[in-house]
């Protein structure tokens, strides 16, 4: 019998691999280029047969007012559509709306161009996930892509094709409202959910009709604006920007992202509405962007105010930075033409922003199917159905956050008579926190429904309000506004505690259900103050003054100062606003049938002395070396440590780490380094942790932070059980933009770092050279 060699059939057969590979790659390369010169050619011929007039039509997002059903021809948006100057709407919130405008655009314009719909369909569109904060805190990609995929199955039904989503604004200050809408400090972390959610909202195919264009925001360092003051100036160095706050908006281009949404404020004294660096230089030219960009809600004029020309300049400025799209400001259908004869635009870039525009259709695949996204049966059959509520609750109850569980409190054991307390215990219009404008919040789950539901005839819930959410009621109308109102109880304060003290006499554990209205945070929400409110203060310390257990249940958009609660209340679960579901997930989580597994993305402050606060920032040259010293860089009344770190978030259970170990300590050029940690779950029940991997690049040609988010695994383990984990360390992880913004990495020493937490971490050292 011949011998067989097996040395050179392998070798045969990786030979035939890689040619069939390589045939595959160019095979599907060129049935994509034929895709994309059919596509152009269509958009080109298209575009040479409109008028000025109906180019411009096409840059005008305008934000339609509503219209009864059936009678779209006598709307206000109608004529407009009709005389070619609108190229899409938003916040249509109807299937029927939507297919009624579309069809007489298509059947009443010159040119059947068909339009875009918009909407902010922020953390998810009529079944409500956590709001972004909270969903961060679940450093759970898959989970967070799935909940942007029925946000985009739902909202596809519904007739809406694109979304202003996703917000990826790094933020190191929690007075900034939309700090709920962002992913927190860490631009790594940001960067990873930036690409889930774009993958969830576009899939592989912006062709199919359950697929939405995503649009990232806001670019560029919005989160950056001064004082945490929404719409304010924003400055930094480039290095700063390049390395700390870019990376996120880079990540979702990478991702393919389909359009970009420029900032309200100012870079370098340019506003990004007409900051051509940004847009051009940076977004197209150093990042090959091919989609298109549009301005924020009247973003284009606003920058008269800031000082940067009269509203037919401004708008010019816009135009010659790359801004495409003019969302309500009216100044590219007004003004451009007129601007065109005077020889400050020329046509070549108002055909540009155009072709964008059309592409962006082609590629919905709206000039073979305006009503594609528009089917009556698929809306009712799929938007809030019973599947993406069992989703919504089990994604909400891996967002939440324990940040303190003394003598094991929690989980409440069957059997026992709960007292909840709370304005925000009963507050179902609350449930969806903010930007969630497609909810009926009618239908939200409060957490008195939830935990009644879950404790049945296992136990009791007996429930008081004990307080308003502001004794203050004009502060509070400001922190409840669009719909989200708490019901105002009239009596006074001393009679709303008396009643919650009188709830709480038979009780066995107290459940405090306090913190901010939905909207405390959002666009325009900056607070100086971020106490819980004097009213729920007062009440809080009150329970704590029965003796009895007390839990509390933290509604909230922001990290807040939590100092004193942090030393009184013996536990504490940060539940953001969880969405539709929130109740019965916030039950599920109370009762254990839940272990909470949320780690926070942001550090919250002891107080707000401490703003800016976050991990990852740079030695000085005279570090701490202990609270408190004189002539080093810490404060008198506090120290420097954040009261909970980035990544903390405790469990039910208990995780043990093992020493950790390098598979070298001396390393050359493109090498691999493994740091490999043992976790072992040494608790009675089963959890999910997660291992944060950081690095320190310790003298650079540039300082560099005290460590950085490198990456992170989240590892479900039985009780008892342990799991080797390991992490992979190339030089790409090493890289940052230098002084001349070149981006590499440099030989020298490296702390590695593996922990639960930014904090809680141990150390090895590795030298690395090139």
């Amino acid at each position: 019998m011949q011998k067989l060699n097996y040395n050179t059939s392998n070798h045969s057969m990786k030979k035939g691999i890689l040619l069939f590979t390589t045939l595959l790659l160019s095979i599907v390369s060129f049935a994509q280029a034929n895709k994309d010169a059919a596509m152009h050619s269509f958009v080109n011929k298209l575009l040479a047969k409109m008028t000025l007039e109906e180019k411009l039509g096409q840059l005008n997002l305008p934000a339609s007012s509503d219209f009864v059903t059936g009678a779209v021809s006598s709307s206000d948006i109608a004529q407009r559509v009709k005389e070619g100057k609108v190229g899409g709407v938003f916040n249509i919130r109807s299937v029927t709306k939507i297919k009624e405008l579309q069809e007489y655009a298509v059947k009443n314009t010159r040119l059947h161009i068909p339009l875009l719909f918009g909407m902010d369909v922020i953390h998810g569109y009529k079944t409500i996930f956590p709001i972004p904060i909270g969903m961060s805190s679940t450093w759970d990609m898959p989970l967070i892509e799935r909940s942007a995929r029925i946000a985009a199955n739902e909202a596809s039904s519904d007739g809406i094709m694109w979304t202003f989503s996703p917000m990826v604004d790094l933020t190191r200050d929690p007075r900034w409202g939309r700090t709920s809408e962002g992913n927190g400090e860490d631009a790594f972390l940001s960067s990873a959910i930036a690409k889930a959610m774009i993958h969830g909202y576009q899939g592989d195919d912006l062709s199919l009709n359950n697929t939405i264009m995503s649009c990232v925001k806001h670019y560029a360092l919005y989160g950056a604006a001064e004082g945490g003051r929404d719409y304010n100036t924003t400055d930094m160095s480039r290095v700063r920007m390049y390395n700390e706050y870019f990376p996120p908006y880079k990540a979702a281009v990478d991702a393919g992202v389909g359009s970009v949404m420029v900032s309200f404020n100012e870079i370098d004294g340019v506003p990004a509405s007409g900051n051509k660096w940004l847009v051009d230089d940076v977004l197209r030219k150093q990042w090959k962007f091919n989609g298109f960009v549009v301005s924020d809600y009247t973003g284009i004029p606003e920058m008269v105010n800031h000082g940067f020309g009269d509203f037919k300049t401004v708008n010019e400025k816009a135009l010659q930075a790359g801004v495409d799209m003019d969302m309500v400001g009216e100044g590219f259908l007004n003004s451009i033409g007129i601007s065109l004869k005077e020889g400050k635009i020329t046509q070549a870039q108002i055909d540009k922003a155009t072709e964008r525009i059309l592409i962006a259709k082609y590629q919905l695949g709206l000039f073979e199917d305006p009503y594609k996204y528009c089917d009556e049966k698929r809306s009712a059959a799929e938007v809030f159905n019973a599947a993406n509520r069992a989703e919504a609750r089990t994604i909400a109850s891996q967002s939440f956050v324990l940040l303190k569980n003394n003598n094991n409190i929690l989980p409440i054991a069957k059997g026992k008579t709960i007292a909840l307390v709370g304005p925000l215990a009963n507050a179902k219009e609350n449930m969806t926190g903010t930007w969630s404008v497609g909810a009926d919040n009618t239908k939200s789950i409060t957490l008195l429904k939830g935990l009644t539901d879950a404790v049945g005839a296992n136990g009791k819930v007996n429930y008081a309000k004990g307080s308003n959410l502001e004794d203050d009621w004009e502060l509070e109308k400001r922190l409840t506004m669009f719909g989200k109102d708490i019901p105002r109880d009239g009596r006074i304060p001393e009679q709303l505690l008396e009643e919650a003290l009188a709830v709480t006499a038979n009780a066995d554990v107290i459940v405090a259900a306090l913190g901010e209205g939905a909207e405390s945070t959002g666009e325009s929400a900056s607070m100086t103050n971020l106490d819980l409110s004097t009213a729920q203060q007062k009440l809080l310390k009150a329970l704590i003054a029965t003796g009895k257990p007390v839990v509390l249940v933290l509604f909230n958009g922001r990290p807040l100062t939590l100092s004193w609660e942090d030393a009184n209340v013996p536990a504490i679960l940060d539940v953001w606003f969880a969405g539709s579901e929130a109740g019965d997930a916030i039950a599920d989580a109370l009762l254990g049938k839940v272990n909470p597994s949320g780690k926070l993305t942001m550090s919250f402050p002891q107080n707000v002395g401490q703003i800016p606060l976050y991990y990852n920032h740079k030695n000085t040259g005279r570090p701490l070396s202990k609270w408190f010293s004189k002539f080093q860089s810490n404060y008198i009344d506090v120290s420097n440590e954040p009261l909970y770190p980035f990544g903390y978030g405790l469990s039910y259970t208990n995780f043990e780490y093992s020493d950790f170990a390098l598979s070298a300590t001396q390393l050359k050029g493109n090498q691999k380094l493994m740091a490999t940690v043992t976790l072992k779950n040494t608790g009675a029940v089963t959890g999910k942790e997660v291992v944060q991997l950081y690095i320190r690049d310790i003298v650079g040609s540039a300082t560099r932070p005290v460590q950085e988010l490198k990456g992170f695994q989240k590892i479900e383990l039985a009780a008892g059980e342990s799991k080797k984990i390991s992490f992979e360390i190339t030089p790409e992880l090493l890289k940052f933009y230098n002084t001349d913004l070149k981006y590499d990495w440099e030989s020298g020493d490296f702390n590695v770092m593996l922990g639960p937490n930014s904090r809680d971490v141990k150390t090895l050292k590795v030298n690395w050279t090139k």
